[in-house]
């Protein structure tokens, strides 16, 4: 019998925001959107977005997603990733584990991608 694993302390956990940049016409996009609440239902503490892209064009100026799914994670406000994704429920998984738990994970320093994040966060209020 080994020893109890200690609980993670919500107040130091990272915070992290998964927006997912989809269009209603596509059909993956349509088959991904049930998939990605099903891994919003395995993270309650991360923030998850989901982002029609012609619906909210003009908050994703000046980026252009032409590629579907399109996924930018962010922890503690910062980018970790943004870019398209294979539609599945294991690679999504993964990347926030990824992301979420790792100190040296790579920032992305593209100053359009922090001010997208920023816009999200206005245009979408965490409730």
């Amino acid at each position: 019998m080994g020893l109890p694993q200690p609980t993670p302390d919500l107040a130091t956990s990272p915070s992290v925001l998964v927006v997912c940049l989809c269009a209603e016409w596509c059909g993956v996009c349509r088959d991904y959107r049930e998939r990605f609440a099903q891994v919003q239902a395995k993270f309650a503490q991360a923030r998850f977005v989901w982002i029609d892209v012609e619906d909210e064009a003009d908050l994703l100026e000046p980026l252009d997603v032409d590629n579907f799914p399109t996924i930018l994670l962010a922890v503690d406000e910062v980018p970790r990733f943004f870019g398209p994704v294979l539609p599945s429920v294991d690679t999504l998984e993964r990347m926030i584990r990824v992301h979420q738990h790792e100190q040296g994970a790579s920032r992305l320093q593209d100053p359009a991608l922090a001010d997208l994040l920023g816009r999200i966060k206005q245009a979408h209020p965490a409730p």
